[in-house]
């Protein structure tokens, strides 16, 4: 299954357009790249799965110079992206030569994670078919190394309906700041049966079932979660 998200083409561009969407976004960054000193090793992979434009791989090379022996890989499906990481690929080249860089332009389910030290995804199971979710993270978890990590962000369904209402409505309030009521609801339209979140129980539960003794939420806005798990 291939998806082409027409906000990753809209005027402001992907990055500023998603950090107009999730409040605090910025904030996601900055720890993941924060936590990434604490895992990446030489002669290990460092994986970005659903990289879209390599904005997150690029800051985590910049924040670890002492690790040039490692090996960057992004993983992106949506050909909307691909350009983009073409020209990511160029901006890479320039600023850090010393780079190992690899994009896969291919589903995720079809990537086999090893000798990994660090995997990231933000917000990406959350468009995979509930079917194959489980088996990611399987596969990410039989990746890691020993004391590697996994950092996730997803959006979450509520458990209680009444929750589910006034966060979400909530949400709407602040991306109205940034959009119209009619670019909002178009959005909602897009993504209605590409994005099927899971509950946070549900969420736990699979990457509890993979392996992982615990995880641990480190930044939360409206809905949407970031998680840390260690293997």
């Amino acid at each position: 299954m291939t998806y082409d998200f027409s906000f990753a083409h809209s005027p402001e561009g992907f990055d500023n357009h998603i950090d107009s969407s999730i409040r605090g976004y910025s904030n996601l960054l900055d720890d993941t790249v924060s936590f990434s000193r604490y895992f990446v090793e030489d002669h290990t992979k460092v994986v970005d799965v659903g990289c879209s434009t390599g904005k997150l791989t690029k800051m985590i090379m910049g924040n670890n110079p002492n690790r040039k022996d490692a090996q960057y890989v992004g993983v992106e499906l949506a050909g909307s992206f691909f350009d983009d990481l073409t020209t990511r690929r160029e901006e890479i080249k320039t600023e850090y030569p010393w780079a190992n860089l690899e994009w896969v332009l291919d589903d995720v389910t079809n990537y086999q994670f090893d000798n990994c030290s660090l995997v990231t995804s933000l917000f990406t199971l959350q468009f995979m078919p509930k079917t194959t979710r489980q088996n990611t993270i399987d596969k990410i978890y039989q990746g890691l190394n020993g004391g590697g990590a996994f950092i996730f962000a997803e959006k979450l369904m509520c458990e209680n309906a009444f929750f589910q209402e006034l966060l979400t409505f909530n949400h709407y309030d602040y991306k109205r700041k940034s959009f119209t009521p009619e670019e909002i609801m178009d959005k909602e339209r897009q993504l209605r049966d590409m994005l099927k979140p899971n509950t946070w129980s549900e969420l736990r539960d699979m990457v509890l079932s993979a392996g992982f003794k615990d995880c641990q939420i480190f930044w939360r806005n409206h809905q949407f979660v970031g998680v840390i798990a260690i293997k």
